[in-house]
């Protein structure tokens, strides 16, 4: 089977990136082969995955996949957007990032609560491929005031879908690998790749 890197360190990624790749390649995570993470310079989520494929495909000399992906709230003109991971600190937890953007909703006027993950995905057969695949996906929900649920991370216990009732946290790893943002963009990954 054919190895990948998989260029990010965020474990909860690794886990659901790995889950859905398992069956094509033989995933290895960037942590694992050593590489060192890149800054993310760039002023997009595909601009910071395209980064990041590249650095870990030249570390390696592998195929690299990388994610970049966030929240993009509406009401706070799409922010966290690129910044979603250290939202509220260059090491803020997922919980300190969370509590942030409700305490920044609370200072809104507006009662929109619609936001928007996006997942942008960047491949590279090599760290110099001119013809990177990059996918784009997004996953409309709204924010509540309230955490709930257990699973997932980062924002998804206050990232509510009306059309299943629940928050993002409070759906299985099979359900939200299937309707996710990442989900979607990995299941457009794996039909290119068949194609």
């Amino acid at each position: 089977m054919k190895k990948l890197v998989l260029a990010t360190g965020n474990l909860g990624k690794v886990r659901e990136l790995n889950a859905m790749l398992k069956s094509v390649y033989e995933v290895i995570s960037q942590k694992e082969l050593g590489v060192n993470e890149v800054p993310e310079t760039g002023l997009s989520f595909v601009e910071n995955a395209l980064i990041k494929a590249r650095n870990a495909s030249k570390q390696t000399g592998l195929p690299a996949l990388a994610d970049d992906s966030g929240l993009a709230v509406d009401a706070l003109n799409g922010a966290p957007g690129i910044y979603s991971a250290r939202y509220a600190g260059e090491h803020a937890s997922d919980e300190e990032n969370l509590q942030k953007l409700l305490s920044d909703l609370k200072r809104q006027d507006d009662n929109n609560r619609r936001a928007c993950f996006w997942c942008a995905l960047a491949f590279v057969k090599h760290a110099d491929d001119p013809t990177p695949l990059i996918i784009q996906k997004s996953w409309e929900g709204e924010i509540i005031n309230k955490a709930k649920g257990l699973g997932g991370f980062g924002y998804d216990p206050i990232f509510y879908l009306s059309s299943h009732g629940r928050t993002s946290a409070e759906l299985s790893p099979e359900e939200k690998n299937k309707i996710s943002h990442r989900g979607q963009a990995l299941q457009a990954f794996l039909k290119q790749l068949k194609d």
